[in-house]
C-alpha cells in the first residue's frame, strides 16, 4: 500500500465528509487530523496557517511540496483533477459538475447550515427565521429533485457534485427540512446511502449518529458555542 500523501483535517461535519468521502471512492491514501470544535482547534494557528478561514476541511498535499487547500469545494476540484476521476474529461461535463458543486456551496450548504443553527443552535427561538430557512432549503430541494428527474446522479454519472450536495442533504432530518413527495429525491439519498466509500466516509473521523443522545448533546453545545460568538 503506497505511502498516504494526502494529509486531511477535519470534523464529523456535511464539509468534513465530502473530502473523506470522495477519498474513500477514489482510494487514495490519507492521514485524518480530527479538529476539535470544542477546544477551539479550527482557530488556533497550527490549523489557521493553512486553512486562513479556521473552517474544516482543510488537506495539506505531502506529493506536492507541502502544498495546502482550504474550502471543501475547492479541495474536491483539486482532488477530482489530481486523482482523474469523479470529474468528466470534456470541458462541458467539468462546467455541469461545477455548477452542481457551486450549487450547494452557495446554496445547500448555507441555507442548512442556518437552518441548523435557527432550528437547533441557537439559544432562542425565533419562528420567523426558522420557517424562513427551512422554506429555502425546501426550495432548493426541489431544484434537485427537477435535475434528478430521469437521472441517477445530478449529471448523469457519478460525480462530486454528488457528493457534496448529499453530505448535506442527507441530515435533512436534523434540520428539520421536509423531503415530502420528493421521489427522485429520495431515491437519490438511497442510492448515495447504499455506497460502501460514502458509508466510511461519513464514519471519519468518527461517526455521528444524530439522535438525542448524550453525544448529540455535546455536539449542541459546541456548536452553540461557535454560533454565540
Amino acid at each position: 500500500m503506497s505511502t498516504p500523501q494526502i494529509d486531511l483535517y477535519t470534523a464529523s461535519t456535511p464539509n468534513g465528509w465530502k473530502v473523506s468521502v470522495f477519498l474513500e471512492e477514489v482510494g487514495m491514501p490519507y492521514t485524518v487530523h480530527p479538529i476539535s470544535f470544542s477546544k477551539s482547534e479550527q482557530k488556533k494557528p497550527e490549523f489557521t496557517r493553512f486553512s486562513p478561514n479556521g473552517r474544516i476541511p482543510a488537506i495539506v498535499d505531502r506529493g506536492n511540496g507541502d502544498f495546502p487547500i482550504f474550502e471543501s469545494g475547492a479541495i474536491l476540484l483539486y482532488l477530482a483533477r489530481k486523482a482523474g476521476k469523479l470529474m468528466p474529461k470534456d470541458e462541458k461535463g467539468q462546467s455541469r459538475v461545477t455548477q452542481w458543486l457551486m450549487f450547494q456551496m452557495a446554496g445547500i450548504g448555507p441555507m442548512m447550515g442556518q437552518a441548523n443553527v435557527f432550528y437547533r443552535y441557537f439559544p432562542e427561538k425565533l419562528p420567523s427565521a426558522i420557517e424562513r430557512y427551512h422554506n429555502e432549503c425546501r426550495r432548493l430541494f426541489e431544484v434537485l429533485e427537477g435535475q434528478l428527474a430521469g437521472r441517477e446522479f445530478l449529471c448523469d454519472d457519478y460525480s462530486i457534485a454528488d457528493i457534496a450536495n448529499w453530505c448535506w442533504v442527507r441530515i435533512y432530518k436534523w434540520s428539520g427540512v421536509k423531503i415530502d413527495g420528493l421521489t427522485n429525491l429520495q431515491a437519490w439519498i438511497a442510492r448515495m446511502e447504499a455506497r460502501p466509500a460514502c458509508q466510511r466516509g461519513i464514519a471519519v473521523p468518527e461517526p455521528l449518529v444524530l439522535g438525542d443522545d448524550e453525544n448529540t448533546e455535546k455536539l449542541i453545545k459546541a456548536a452553540q458555542t461557535m454560533v454565540t460568538r
